[in-house]
C-alpha cells in the first residue's frame, strides 16, 4: 500500500503551492477591497491576471483528466491546495464550481456544437455558467421532486418554473443555465427529467434576487431565478430526454472529491492559523500553546484531517480504478465528511481565536459559512448517511455472534 503521491502529482502541488504564495494570497485583499469599492457581484480584474499566472505555470483545467492527464487521485492534491484560498485560487486555475461539473457534464453529454458554443469558452476561462436543478417549493434532495416544466412544442422547449440557490447566476459572466425540468411526468420517476441548455439572455429568464450565506455574498452569487415560457430550441437538449436524473447524478462524482479536498484545505488553513495564534497568544500568564485545552484542540484536529484525507485519497483512486459506480458509497461518504470536519476543525479556530475569530479580521467566520453550507450544497447529510446505511444492511458480515 504505497501512499506517496505521484512525481506528476508532487511536481504540480509544489507549483501550486509556490503559485498560492506569490499570488493567490496577496491577491486575497485586492479582491475583497474591489468587491467592496464596485460592488459584491463585479469581477474584480485581479482574477485575469491569476488566470493569465495559471496558465504559464501549467495549472490550467487540472480536474479533466482527458485534458490534463491527471487522475483524480493527482488531482486531488491540488484541489486540497486550491481550498486554502476556496474564494480565488480555484477560479485562477479554472477549477472553480460549478464550472468544473459543468464542464465535464458537457464534456460527456454535449453535441459538437453544444460543445463548440459552451464547453470551449469556459474551458477557455471566457465565460461561467450555472446548474439550475434545486427548487424553493419542493424537496430538491430528491431530484425527482422537481415541478418545473420543460414542454416541447414543435421544434422547441417552452420552460416554466422557479429554482433558487443557483451558483453563478449574479456573474454577468454566466452565460448559460444547464437546467433540469420534468419533460414528460407521466413516465418511469426516474425517466421524467431532462436537462436544456438555455441561455442567459433567453426572455423570460429572471433573476429575481442573489441569496446570502450566513449574510455573505459571493462574487459569483447563489440566485433565485424564474423561467416564464423561456424559448430554446430543441437542439439545446442535452442528451436524450429522460436522461436528465442520469446526467445529474453522472456529474457529481469527481465533483464530491474535489468539494471535499477543498474542505480539507479549508481545515488545514484554519489549522495553521490556530496553531500560529497559541503560538504567540498569552492568557493567564503563559501561551495558549501551553495551555492543555488547546493542545487538545490542536490534537483532535491533526487526527480528524488525516482520517478525512484518506478517506478521499480512497474514493479517488476508487473512481480512477472502478469509475464513480464502484466508489458510490466512498463518495457519498466523503460528503459527509469533509465539511463535517471541516466545520469542526474551523469551530475550533474561531474558539482560539476569540471574538477576532468570529469577524472578518480573520477568514475564520467565511470558511465557517461555506463549510457549513457544503453540508447542504449538492444534497444534505441525512440524504448521504441513508444511503450510506442502506448499503450497511445489506453487506454479508464474515461472522456475527
Amino acid at each position: 500500500m504505497d501512499f506517496e503521491l505521484s512525481p506528476k502529482a508532487q511536481e504540480l502541488s509544489a507549483a501550486m503551492w509556490d503559485f498560492m504564495r506569490d499570488e493567490i494570497f496577496p491577491a486575497e485583499p485586492v479582491y475583497a477591497a474591489y468587491l467592496a469599492e464596485r460592488g459584491e457581484h463585479e469581477h474584480p480584474p485581479v482574477i485575469e491576471d491569476l488566470k493569465t499566472s495559471a496558465r504559464r505555470r501549467g495549472l490550467w483545467n487540472l480536474f479533466l483528466p482527458e485534458l490534463s492527464g491527471l487522475s483524480n487521485l493527482e488531482y486531488a492534491a491540488v484541489a486540497e491546495i486550491s481550498g486554502w484560498s476556496p474564494t480565488i485560487a480555484p477560479e485562477a486555475i479554472n477549477c472553480q464550481a460549478p464550472d468544473s461539473g459543468n464542464m465535464e457534464t458537457l464534456h460527456l453529454f454535449a453535441t459538437a456544437e453544444q460543445k463548440r458554443q459552451w464547453l470551449e469558452p469556459l474551458l477557455a476561462g471566457e465565460i461561467r455558467s450555472a446548474f439550475a436543478m434545486t427548487e424553493p417549493d419542493v424537496a430538491s434532495s430528491d431530484a425527482t421532486n422537481i415541478t418545473t416544466q420543460i414542454v416541447r412544442d414543435g421544434d422547441d422547449y417552452l420552460i416554466n418554473g422557479r429554482k433558487w440557490w443557483i451558483s453563478g447566476a449574479a456573474d454577468e459572466r454566466c452565460q448559460v443555465f444547464i437546467t433540469m425540468g420534468k419533460t414528460d411526468p407521466t413516465a418511469e420517476t426516474h425517466r421524467q427529467q431532462s436537462i436544456i441548455l438555455v441561455p442567459r439572455d433567453a426572455p423570460g429568464l429572471v433573476i429575481e434576487r442573489h441569496l446570502p450565506i450566513f449574510g455573505y455574498q459571493d462574487q459569483h452569487g447563489h440566485s433565485e431565478i424564474v423561467y416564464r415560457d423561456v424559448r430554446v430550441p430543441a437542439s439545446n437538449r442535452l442528451a436524450g430526454e429522460g436522461d436528465g436524473f442520469m446526467i445529474a447524478q453522472a456529474r457529481l462524482g469527481p465533483g464530491r472529491v474535489h468539494h471535499a479536498m477543498r474542505a480539507i484545505g479549508m481545515a488545514e488553513r484554519a489549522m495553521a492559523l490556530m496553531v500560529d495564534r497559541a503560538k504567540y497568544r498569552v492568557a493567564f500568564g503563559k501561551r495558549l500553546a501551553d495551555q492543555g485545552v488547546v493542545r487538545d484542540l490542536i490534537a483532535r484536529s491533526r487526527i480528524d484531517i488525516d482520517q478525512v484525507r484518506l478517506l478521499v485519497y480512497k474514493t479517488a483512486w476508487l473512481i480512477d480504478t472502478y469509475g464513480a459506480k464502484g466508489a458510490r458509497i466512498e463518495i457519498a461518504a466523503i460528503k459527509v465528511a469533509a465539511p463535517t470536519m471541516a466545520t469542526q476543525v474551523i469551530d475550533r479556530a474561531i474558539e482560539v481565536f476569540g471574538g477576532q475569530g468570529v469577524s472578518d479580521d480573520t477568514p475564520l467566520a467565511y470558511l465557517y459559512a461555506w463549510a457549513r453550507a457544503l453540508r447542504i450544497v449538492d444534497g444534505p447529510d441525512a440524504v448521504h448517511r441513508e444511503s450510506i446505511a442502506r448499503q450497511e444492511l445489506r453487506r454479508v458480515r464474515p461472522y456475527v455472534g
